[in-house]
């Protein structure tokens, strides 16, 4: 059974059906072919990164005549995007300003979103904000009525 981490957008009120299910996990597209597996997850400065990384470490092989050292070592960064490739993701998503919601346990995706479904639909029912009791104090201060220098203002006095 898989894990998956459901993200939620930016502003929470627009559109509760926009949501991202990250599942977590090795990723062995990501294994195979790290910058295009990052580019098709709109990870452009990720993808960057990994494709320089890789040529770097190839001509630094060549230069040094390593032989079979040199794939291996390119092997290291296909290595990294195939375990990290998903948190990477939720970074993203992250920066973008999406939250994380939870985790859902399912084999599939489908079987994620209904039980996202019903999971979210059971906490709207219990989060229902409390009613305030006691109003909030800064709406009982008095408007700043003028200019105070140091410790001689007194609140509620010109």
């Amino acid at each position: 059974m898989a894990i998956y981490v459901v993200m939620e957008p930016p502003g929470r009120g627009e559109n509760r059906d926009t949501k991202a299910f990250v599942r977590d996990g090795f990723s062995l597209i990501g294994f195979l072919v790290p910058p295009l597996w990052l580019l098709w997850h709109r990870l452009w400065i990720e993808a960057a990164l990994a494709f320089v990384a890789m040529a770097l470490l190839s001509m630094l092989a060549e230069a040094l005549s390593l032989g079979l050292a040199g794939p291996l070592l390119s092997l290291l960064v296909s290595l990294y995007v195939g375990l990290e490739g998903q948190a990477l993701r939720i970074a993203a998503l992250r920066r973008r300003g999406w939250h994380e919601w939870g985790v859902v346990a399912a084999d599939r995706i489908d079987d994620a979103d209904t039980r996202y479904v019903l999971e979210a639909e059971a906490h709207s029912d219990e989060q229902a904000p409390p009613q305030r009791i006691v109003p909030d104090a800064a709406h009982a201060r008095p408007a700043h009525m003028g200019i105070a220098l140091g410790l001689n203002h007194t609140p509620g006095r010109p």
